[in-house]
């Protein structure tokens, strides 16, 4: 009989552990702070058909104090979040953290940050799992399976050799009229930019180009950024309610869990969380647990119970995140050509720069600008309002970004650990990059610089935008699965090594980070977890 299991968070791991667990027979109960989205508006309505239909179309994209709207030189980004996507980030009351050289966000939405990700579904091959204490195969049956739950698009092609081939794959969505452009571009000088180990593809996205279950297939409404309405690109949240069909799943919300309480022995015995609506503090009795909060979550939980359970205050070190650079560019091909916001508003495709260590691969997601929140390009434009307004019109339709992503690894260095400064231990969080990184970043920019030349589009001067670590929200490596048994690790299963029916089945367990959006093998290692470990 299988082990009746407490899941702590519902995002894209904790989800898909869920799922696999009941579909064994399992039961599951899923203890989760659970904001909630509002119903999309007029889901049928394009982009363009919101701006004239809607009574009030500002409070819809700005929010009602145009709290989306970022001002200039309010930390140089390029992205906002729309007012429809708040509650992912809405916290409890009481929580707080601190951070040096390190920008984190928290999520306590149903479905966690996954609510808000772009789709970019990318395994890993065999050199980028080297440090993980199991083979590629193990691994590779996951994401298969996984893909036939969330719908994955995408085909074989030169990104292929970075991206190893998994089935089923769903035909491609449309390209839009930019993007075939630079493919077009591409298949003419391919041949000179693999020899500088550059590849073009597209990209995988977890967005439907066909039906599947009761999620409608995209329709091009180009509303992507403030939620898909018709379920096209996939969201946890989705996952959570086909829980919610099993009998043996029980799902409650309205609780910030604060630590796990220990009896005799290495075992949790219960799990202890703040119910948010009277602050009251509620026990949940366990037999097994898996920790899917989020890298910093699992981890802040993983602290205080070290703390009040053993009167340890430690630090775990070997914190990781993606490095990303923002590179907008202009495709000159494109120049005069009329802009169509009737199109997929997240990447379609992707850039892969090889490097001399298949680990030190630099993958760029392009994106191609339709429907999004412009002012952050605009009023980066040297020049008054008006005439950048003016010249954002004109080039709209060539107007594209690179989002180049970075690889990391475990560092002493950086390391996430309960501060005493407060009355209630709070999360602090410490980063310093390593001493090769600003070397590897400027080779990169300048090599995408070339292959977008190549394509005839060119970057402006000054224009690229090196973001603050925290911002890429790929956290992992803080409690590593790791083949020899050490304090603070887990085993090649998620188990920890302090607490024996304990399982932590998100980023914290990665002991490596590649240069890419490490979601979809979130989801592919719940699974594995689940599958393996709950007989």
């Amino acid at each position: 009989m299988i082990p009746a299991v407490t899941v702590v968070g519902s995002g894209a791991s904790g989800v898909h552990f869920a799922l696999s667990v009941l579909r064994k027979g399992g039961t599951v109960r899923m203890l989760d702070v659970g904001r909630r989205g509002r119903v999309p508006v007029l889901p049928d309505a394009s982009l363009d058909d919101l701006k004239t239909q809607l009574e009030d179309p500002a409070g819809y994209f700005l929010g009602p104090r145009y709290g989306a709207a970022l001002l200039p030189g309010v930390d140089d980004e390029y992205y906002g979040i729309p007012p429809s996507k708040d509650y992912v980030f809405d916290p409890p009351g009481g929580f707080g953290h601190s951070s040096s050289g390190f920008a984190p966000l928290f999520s306590f939405a149903r479905g966690g940050l996954a609510e808000v990700w772009t789709g970019g579904c990318y395994p890993l091959n065999a050199d980028e799992l080297e440090d993980f204490p199991f083979p590629h195969a193990d691994l590779a049956t996951h994401y298969a399976e996984v893909a036939r739950r969330i719908g994955v698009t995408g085909e074989e092609d030169d990104l292929s050799r970075f991206m190893p081939t998994h089935g089923p794959l769903l035909p491609p969505i449309r390209l839009d009229r930019h993007s075939d452009t630079l493919m077009s571009s591409y298949a003419r000088v391919r041949e000179r930019l693999n020899r500088r180990g550059a590849y073009l593809g597209r990209t995988r996205v977890a967005t439907l180009s066909q039906p599947l279950g009761t999620r409608q297939a995209c329709d091009h409404l180009g509303r992507c950024l403030w939620g898909c309405p018709r379920g096209a690109l996939y969201t946890p949240s989705q996952t959570l309610l086909e829980c919610q069909e099993y009998q043996g799943f029980e799902y409650i919300s309205g609780i910030d869990v604060t630590h796990l309480h220990v009896g005799a022995g290495t075992r949790v015995r219960t799990i202890v969380g703040r119910t948010l609506d009277t602050g009251a503090e509620r026990e949940f009795p366990v037999d097994r647990v898996a920790l899917a909060a989020g890298a910093l979550q699992s981890t802040r939980i993983f602290l205080a119970s070290m703390l009040r359970e053993a009167g340890q205050r430690i630090r775990l070190r070997g914190l990781m995140d993606n490095r990303q650079v923002l590179m907008p560019f202009v495709n000159l091909t494109m120049l005069g050509q009329q802009f169509s916001p009737d199109s997929y508003q997240y990447h379609l495709l992707g850039l892969g720069l090889d490097a001399s260590s298949p680990r030190d691969y630099v993958h760029g997601q392009i994106t191609t600008l339709k429907t999004a929140l412009v002012h952050p390009l605009i009023q980066k434009l040297p020049l008054d309002l008006s005439t950048s307004t003016s010249i954002f019109r004109a080039l709209h339709a060539a107007l594209g970004l690179v989002n180049v992503n970075f690889r990391d690894t475990r560092r002493d260095d950086n390391y996430v650990e309960l501060s005493a400064e407060h009355a209630a231990p709070r999360l602090h969080i410490h980063y310093s990059p390593d001493a090769d990184e600003p070397a590897r970043v400027t080779s990169a920019i300048s090599r995408v610089k070339r292959s977008l030349l190549s394509l005839n589009c060119v970057v402006p001067p000054g224009m690229a935008h090196i973001r603050p670590m925290g911002a890429s929200v790929h956290y992992a490596g803080t409690l590593p699965m790791s083949r020899a048994a050490a304090p603070f690790t887990t085993t090649e299963y998620c188990q920890s090594r302090e607490f024996d029916n304990l399982f932590l089945v998100d980023g914290a367990t990665f002991p490596f980070l590649p240069a890419k959006n490490i979601t979809f093998t979130l989801m592919a290692n719940a699974v594995r977890v689940a599958e393996a470990a709950f007989q």
